[in-house]
């Protein structure tokens, strides 16, 4: 692990001095092509950047980031997305660019809680890893659907809140959430644009349903042209999603996850259609039984579509093991 922690060094060492070669040089070019050609070498070496990573860990992270930093500097060459307006400062644009962050715009839409709650969540992380460690023979297929999003959930949670933290700190940024307690879901159309993943939620929305949806505008009206929005949303993520499985387990992509996320952009598509032509003002569903419904759908989909390539890779084990790795580290040091 100490060889890797500094492979890992000179790596974002490398996607540092990138972004800052963007803040120095892109952003005296007018917005447009030739920004856009001046990124382009930087967009290409964050796709390379991951492969010489071997921790699961490390690799799943800094392919994400990186992959978040391509959407945002690519927006930026027309000046859009998070990076416009530009920054006040280089450390700015670099937290901006490299992190899954965004300004807090809208408070009153979040889920609070009190500080404390996200204690209850690292033990229960620490809980779910040891019994899925020492259990997991013994475990019903039932609970296994369910651990690997909560394992899922829990891990991004104690990497991205406190990440989230010492940013907020250290540059004085009000800075939203990454999740907004996605289990508290009373639909799929809830979960996916305003309880899971919010950064890159706001950033295909930017980046891909809004484009999409004003071009299709001049084709079909305004329903269909949302539909189309919403449905190319969920293939990109797909997409994306493919690619971030190929860095994790070297393999020829299966198309498993790129059908998980098209079968929950139909399901999107078609829930919000129901609601609004059949079910509004007739009789609605007790918010419980609408959070089982979607908590539900979300986890036996998961276990059919999006785990499987990952279980079969051994990615979801090595997570594991290096969690308990890193468990003991900080044993060690506290």
């Amino acid at each position: 692990m100490a060889e890797e922690f500094k492979n890992l060094m000179k790596i974002w060492v490398s996607a540092i001095s990138s972004v800052a070669y963007c803040y120095f040089l892109s952003t005296r070019i007018k917005a447009g092509v030739f920004r856009l050609l001046s990124v382009l070498p930087v967009c290409a070496m964050f796709f390379v950047l991951p492969l010489f990573i071997s921790s699961s860990t490390f690799c799943l992270y800094t392919t994400f980031f990186l992959s978040v930093a391509n959407f945002k500097l690519i927006l930026f060459s027309f000046d859009q997305g998070p990076l416009f307006p530009l920054p006040p400062n280089l450390a700015h644009f670099i937290a901006f660019t490299c992190l899954p962050i965004k300004h807090q715009q809208n408070p009153k839409t979040l889920t609070h809680f009190p500080k404390w709650f996200f204690i209850i969540k690292v033990v229960m992380y620490i809980v779910v890893l040891h019994i899925y460690h020492h259990y997991k023979q013994y475990l019903p297929l039932i609970l296994l659907l369910g651990f690997y999003p909560l394992n899922l959930y829990l891990e991004h949670e104690m990497i991205l809140t406190p990440l989230k933290y010492i940013v907020t700190v250290t540059l004085g940024l009000d800075l939203q959430p990454q999740f907004n307690e996605p289990y508290l879901a009373t639909s799929l159309q809830d979960f996916w644009g305003r309880r899971w993943n919010l950064t890159i939620s706001d950033l295909l929305r930017s980046s891909v349903y809004s484009p999409v949806r004003k071009i299709c505008q001049y084709f079909v009206n305004s329903e269909w042209s949302t539909i189309m929005g919403v449905l190319a949303t969920f293939l990109a993520s797909g997409v994306s999603h493919e690619v971030l499985y190929v860095y994790l387990t070297r393999e020829t992509p299966t198309g498993e996850v790129t059908w998980f996320f098209v079968l929950h952009g139909v399901c999107t598509v078609i829930e919000v259609l129901v609601k609004k032509k059949t079910f509004v003002g007739r009789w609605s569903v007790r918010p419980i039984v609408s959070r089982l419904l979607t908590v539900g759908f979300v986890c036996l989909t998961s276990g059919w579509l999006f785990f499987p390539q990952l279980i079969r890779s051994n990615v979801i084990e090595n997570f594991v093991y290096e969690a308990f790795l890193f468990l003991d580290f900080f044993k060690l040091k506290f």
